[in-house]
C-alpha cells in the first residue's frame, strides 16, 4: 500500500512538472506578474503578485523555490525576507479545458554592487613622459550581473574612456578592465580614478549603485613652450629707452634659461632679460636657450637701436643762442656806447 501512495505521488509530481514546463507563455488570458520585474539587491526583502485568471476555479498555482506563497482567491502574493538565490523566474501557472496549461514568468534581477574598485597601472609608476603609452587597469571586484556593469576612466571630470564586460551570469564575478592611452602635458598633476556602475534599466535603483577606486595623481616630464606673448621682430628702440626681452616657458622640470647678448654671453639666468638704459651698442640678436631634461626651445631677438639726437639738437640749440647774444652784446657796446 505504501509502495502504490508513493508511486502515485511520484507519478502527479512528475506529471505536473511536465505540464509546467511545457506550458503556453503566449496564451491570451495568461498570468499576470505585478511588477512585471523585480531588480533586487542581494539580500534584501522583496515581494509580487499574479493575477491567475479571472474565471479558473482549480490547478493553478506560483512555482517558487524560496518564500512564502499566499493565496485569495485566483491572486497568489509571494514574499521573501532576504533574497539570497541567482537566477530565479518565478513561474505563474493555470489549466484550461482539454489540459492547455498557460503559465507567465516573472523576471527578476537580483544584483550586487561591486564589493571594491582598485584603479592599477601597470609597472606601478604614476610618473611619466609626456607621449609614454600608459596602461591603465581597474579590477571590479565580485559584482553582479556583469553584464550590466560599465566601467569609466577618468582624469579629474575628464573622461578617458568606457568598457563593458563580454561576460554573462547571474553570480557575482571579478573582472579587470584595462584602458590605453598618450600621456599629455595636461596630464601632469591630473587626478587618476575608475569607477564601476551597474545599469539595470528604469526598474532599477535610481541613481545607479557606483562605486569609486582611490584617486592617483600623475607627474609628467615635458619639454618647454613658450608662455609669454611673443616681442615684435625686429625691436626698434631710440637709445636711453629701457629694453626687456621677454621668453618665460613652462616645462617639467622646471626649465633654465641662457642668454647670447651682442656683447657676448649674460650672467642673467632669467627668462626675462632687462637694460634700464639702451645704447647703440646693444644693437644686435639676442638669444635665449631654454632647456629641461626632456627638450629645449631656442628663440632670437632682433633688436635695433637708433641713436637719439634730440640732445644734440638742444645743446646746439643753446650754443647758437649764447652766440647771438654774445654777438648783439658786443654789437651793443660797440655801436652804443660811443
Amino acid at each position: 500500500m505504501l509502495i502504490y501512495i508513493f508511486f502515485s505521488v511520484s507519478l502527479l509530481n512528475s506529471l505536473h512538472d511536465f505540464h509546467v514546463s511545457s506550458c503556453d507563455h503566449s496564451c491570451t488570458d495568461k498570468p499576470v506578474f505585478t511588477p512585471s520585474r523585480l531588480v533586487v539587491k542581494y539580500g534584501d526583502p522583496t515581494s509580487a503578485n499574479c493575477s491567475v485568471c479571472q474565471h479558473c476555479q482549480s490547478s493553478f498555482g506560483l512555482e517558487i523555490p524560496v518564500g512564502d506563497k499566499k493565496e485569495n482567491g485566483t491572486l497568489i502574493s509571494w514574499t521573501v525576507d532576504h533574497l539570497t538565490e541567482w537566477g530565479l523566474s518565478p513561474l505563474c501557472y493555470y489549466t484550461a479545458a482539454a489540459g492547455h496549461q498557460c503559465c507567465s514568468s516573472l523576471e527578476i534581477t537580483v544584483y550586487n554592487p561591486p564589493d571594491n574598485v582598485v584603479l592599477n597601472i601597470k609597472g606601478n609608476s604614476w610618473v611619466w613622459s609626456e607621449g609614454q603609452n600608459i596602461p591603465l587597469e581597474c579590477s571590479v571586484q565580485n559584482v553582479a550581473p556583469v553584464e550590466n556593469l560599465t566601467v569609466t576612466f577618468y582624469r579629474g571630470q575628464r573622461q578617458l574612456g568606457q568598457k563593458q564586460s563580454n561576460k554573462t551570469g547571474d553570480k557575482p564575478v571579478s573582472e579587470t578592465f584595462h584602458l590605453d592611452f598618450t600621456s599629455t602635458k595636461e596630464d601632469n598633476g591630473g587626478e587618476f580614478w575608475c569607477e564601476a556602475e551597474l545599469l539595470l534599466g528604469p526598474d532599477g535603483p535610481q541613481p545607479p549603485p557606483v562605486v569609486k577606486s582611490r584617486s592617483f595623481s600623475a607627474t609628467v616630464f615635458y619639454e618647454p613652450y613658450l608662455s609669454g606673448a611673443l616681442h615684435p621682430s625686429p625691436t626698434v628702440l631710440t637709445e636711453g629707452i629701457p629694453l626687456q626681452l621677454d621668453c618665460s616657458a613652462v616645462g617639467n622640470p622646471r626649465p633654465t634659461y641662457t642668454w647670447a647678448v651682442p656683447s657676448g654671453v649674460s650672467p642673467t639666468k632669467s627668462s626675462v632679460l632687462i637694460i634700464n638704459s639702451t645704447t647703440t651698442e646693444d644693437k644686435g640678436q639676442y638669444t635665449c636657450f631654454v632647456s629641461n631634461n626632456q627638450g629645449n626651445v631656442t628663440v632670437k631677438f632682433d633688436v635695433d637701436v637708433k641713436r637719439d639726437y634730440t640732445k644734440y639738437y638742444i645743446a646746439a640749440a643753446i650754443i647758437g643762442a649764447a652766440v647771438v647774444i654774445f654777438l648783439v652784446v658786443i654789437i651793443y657796446f660797440k655801436y652804443y656806447k660811443k
